[in-house]
């Protein structure tokens, strides 16, 4: 497993390990706590006890109780004068921490909890408190201060007529430790989910990676001691493991070099397929990764398209770096195999620019073409090589294009006995110091050839060769922040008459 995989993992993990562990531990906590509410409270909804509706949560403990009174009042007033009757609704309420209280023309005539001050009461009768109308003639209103009820009070009339009230009183001071209790068990429930989280992962970096660079160490220090006759084994399929096997590749290389004695000459070639190597590697590398990520490894289709595109077109630039490098070193050596045919310059670049166009407005480029030369114009020249300079100035210019509608027009004008082809873009231009040395292989500069934008840096060089090869320059003008003009000039092929 590739170690971006497992840095992906990773993050996933510790978002998603912990949510979902926490969100485990909730529920089975919720459903222990919804059974001992329910039995001791009578709340029997898990919303109910985590709203942030004090008033509700509160009146839905006495509920039951408040219901059986008015169900009572409303079939069977004379059981509201019962003692035995208030002594039942009182022991279901001491269950619940609360008590009752009734009222007769304002006087208490029972009351569930034997002491109580004189403020309670008092407050307890307080016609000045905000009250909620609950129905059925029943209302529910704090009491502050030292008290901390909350009271749930239904009116009725006695069988006499006369008016009479029942108090279902809450006692919130004795409920609050009980609440904060269930919030000190969610906190040490989650503290103890990231540590579990914090050690899972922790071991399984130190596993697959800690490990393996020890490993790495130790046999870096063998090689700097001296010593080549130690064997590096490491399994797995990430970069660390690929690393350590290429470790090992360079041990075993280090040691056949020392006893064969490999003259520079060798070495040279060494280094040269070292070279080719370390680019096939790793096109080879991404490409199998685009693959696996199409097979669906990504997390969201946008970002799965936009990955596998990147990778590929990386693979691509690769496998095109190579074949730049393979028709440089040919270029070089004068070992180009040219097929110079007769051209007609109309059709030829008129071909070219369809092509062309096709691609670039994929890439929301506006292609231009333009020919101001006569129909007849025909040139000597190798067409697919030409093709080739072409479309590496257009490379370049959608490369370096800071605009977000690109612009590339291709010209071509009549120089008398030679033919001008301008290809012009509005990408961000090339510093004046830097036009003259744009043609030199491997030439960079901050502005219009960075590195971080790709490319092999030959491109340009193979094409003023190639133009060379054909007789003709080519050469540049721009200007930062509006755009380059590519000029090069081919000979127009004429017709000797035989005499």
């Amino acid at each position: 497993m590739k170690i971006r995989t497992k840095m992906i993992i990773a993050f996933v993990a510790v978002i998603l390990t912990p949510i979902l562990l926490i969100f485990s531990s909730l529920m089975l906590m919720g459903q222990f706590q919804m059974r001992s509410f329910r039995n001791s409270y009578g709340i029997t909804n898990m919303e109910d006890l985590m709203s942030s509706n004090v008033l509700s949560i509160f009146t839905k403990m006495t509920e039951s109780v408040k219901d059986e009174i008015c169900r009572t009042i409303e079939m069977d007033p004379e059981q509201m004068e019962n003692v035995e009757q208030w002594e039942a609704w009182n022991d279901q309420l001491e269950l619940r921490k609360s008590f009752l209280v009734v009222n007769r023309e304002e006087e208490v005539v029972y009351c569930g909890e034997k002491k109580l001050s004189d403020s309670f009461y008092d407050q307890l009768f307080d016609e000045n408190s905000v009250a909620v109308n609950l129905g059925n003639n029943s209302y529910c209103y704090y009491i502050g201060e030292e008290n901390q009820c909350l009271v749930t009070q239904v009116n009725f009339l006695y069988s006499d007529g006369e008016s009479g009230q029942a108090f279902l009183v809450t006692k919130i001071n004795s409920l609050f430790p009980e609440f904060r209790s269930i919030l000190v068990d969610i906190a040490v429930m989650v503290v103890l989910v990231l540590i579990v989280t914090a050690v899972i992962l922790t071991t399984w970096l130190y596993s697959s990676i800690i490990r393996p660079l020890s490993t790495l160490q130790k046999a870096t220090q063998e090689i700097k001691n001296g010593n080549l006759d130690f064997s590096l084994q490491v399994e797995g399929k990430d970069e660390i493991s690929e690393l350590c096997r290429g470790f090992e590749d360079m041990r075993v290389r280090l040691k056949e070099t020392a006893e064969e004695k490999i003259q520079y000459d060798r070495e040279n070639k060494i280094l040269i397929s070292n070279i080719s190597h370390d680019l096939k590697t790793p096109m080879t590398a991404v490409k199998g990764y685009c693959e696996g990520i199409l097979d669906g490894v990504a997390s969201s289709p946008e970002k799965l398209e936009k990955y596998i595109r990147t990778i590929y077109n990386k693979a691509n630039d690769m496998e095109k770096l190579i074949d730049e490098l393979t028709l440089y070193s040919k270029i070089d050596t004068n070992r180009i195999p040219y097929n110079f045919t007769k051209i007609s310059v109309k059709d030829y670049f008129s071909d070219c620019a369809e092509e062309l166009r096709m691609d670039l407005e994929a890439r929301n480029v506006e292609l231009t073409f333009a020919n101001y030369l006569k129909d007849d114009v025909v040139v000597i020249g190798d067409g697919e090589q030409l093709k080739r300079v072409i479309n590496n100035i257009v490379s370049n210019s959608v490369k370096y294009m800071d605009k977000k509608k690109g612009f590339i027009s291709l010209r071509l004008r009549d120089e008398g006995d030679f033919i001008q082809v301008e290809i012009e873009d509005n990408g961000k231009g090339i510093a004046a110091k830097d036009i003259p040395y744009i043609f030199d292989r491997f030439y960079r500069t901050d502005s219009s050839r960075n590195s971080s934008t790709g490319g092999s840096g030959i491109g340009l060089s193979i094409v003023r060769k190639i133009i060379e090869d054909h007789g003709g320059r080519i050469w540049a003008t721009s200007k930062e922040g509006t755009g380059t003009i590519m000029h090069f000039v081919l000979r127009k092929y004429q017709e000797v008459p035989y005499e």
